[in-house]
């Protein structure tokens, strides 16, 4: 997800410091009509736990996964950041996954004990009209399944695998009901990956899906599943609506935030 070279300018860079400067260049070409605000969480499932990154070496709080009115997925209790420039938020980027759980195999010498998720919050409002829009880019960098024959993991990391192992199978369980567009039960409460994903799959969002595979033939059937797996994601189809609030709803809703942080609100803002 980072790239070659951790930085914001290497023609090596990953999918992830290219997003954070496609989205402030955007604010920029757009500052005289819209002002923004952008924030950020960054967590990761390990061994079924959720864990906030941007904590780490702390104490852990309860981390609860929640939806908004409009089916936005959130999670209470997770420290949340805000960065002004591109540069500011590939740091965040690079600070979190400095604390991500990773280990060494035979098949990989710094393989990913966990899911990776961070979650970009852009807030625009029409400096004209008072409109407010929000949306969210989730990245998500999904360990691979595993093969104890294959990866001669430890015991530990056996226990690490089976959680892997067991998450992909739910999302894969909800990106075939997706797909099957049949309007069915989509079963993302199997699991605290597919709960977190659920607004980045369905619903109102543009999925794009990004698998690594191995040439070797030794990895042919590992290759063949992988490449399944993520063709059924373009059969997925969603509606997209814009979440969009007035410019008193705004105002209503700024009014409750600071109320429920405590902080005093002025006479002029009601």
């Amino acid at each position: 997800m980072i790239g070659g070279e951790t930085s914001m300018t290497s023609p090596s860079r990953g999918i992830a410091p290219r997003a954070f400067r496609t989205i402030y260049d955007l604010m920029e070409a757009n500052k005289k009509t819209f002002s923004f605000k952008v924030s950020c969480y960054m967590l990761e499932l390990y061994n079924d736990k959720l864990l906030d990154l941007f904590t780490a070496g702390k104490e852990q709080t309860k981390l609860d996964i929640k939806k908004d009115k409009k089916g936005m997925v959130f999670v209470s209790g997770s420290v949340i950041k805000e960065a002004a420039t591109a540069e500011e938020l590939f740091y965040l980027f690079e600070k979190g996954s400095e604390n991500r759980h990773v280990a060494s195999t035979k098949m990989n010498a710094a393989s990913s004990r966990s899911h990776l998720i961070i979650g970009i919050v852009i807030t625009s409002t029409n400096l004209t009209t008072g409109t407010v829009v929000s949306g969210k880019l989730s990245l998500v960098d999904l360990a691979g399944s595993e093969r104890a024959s294959k990866t001669e993991a430890s015991a530990e990391q056996l226990k690490e695998a089976q959680s892997i192992n067991k998450s992909l199978s739910a999302l894969g369980d909800v990106i075939s009901a997706l797909s099957s567009g049949q309007g069915g039960h989509i079963p993302y409460r199997n699991n605290k990956l597919t709960m977190l994903m659920q607004d980045s799959l369905g619903g109102n969002a543009k999925t794009l899906m990004f698998v690594n595979i191995s040439p070797a033939n030794y990895n042919a059937d590992k290759t063949i599943i992988s490449l399944t797996y993520v063709s059924r994601v373009k059969l997925i189809t969603n509606d997209a609506s814009k979440n969009a609030d007035n410019k008193e709803i705004a105002r209503l809703k700024d009014i409750i935030s600071k109320m429920k942080k405590g902080q005093q609100v002025d006479e002029e803002e009601i």
